[in-house]
């Protein structure tokens, strides 16, 4: 979203931070009851993966 600032310039600020996006269905469902969305659980998992791969593959 690009607003008018008091001094002229155009600066913009990320739709998810208004209340102009429409709601995410996953915290709409969630209601408050996640803290996490299961597409980004899964995405750490990779991330942790790949930096045991670059570790040498021991338990971290």
């Amino acid at each position: 979203m690009i607003y008018r600032a008091a001094d002229g310039t155009l600066p913009s600020i990320a739709v998810t931070l208004t209340d102009f996006a429409p709601p995410d269905a996953f915290h709409r469902v969630a209601a408050g009851r996640a803290a996490f969305r299961v597409v980004d659980l899964l995405a750490l998992c990779t991330l942790l993966e790949q930096i045991e791969k670059r570790l040498g593959g021991g338990d971290a």
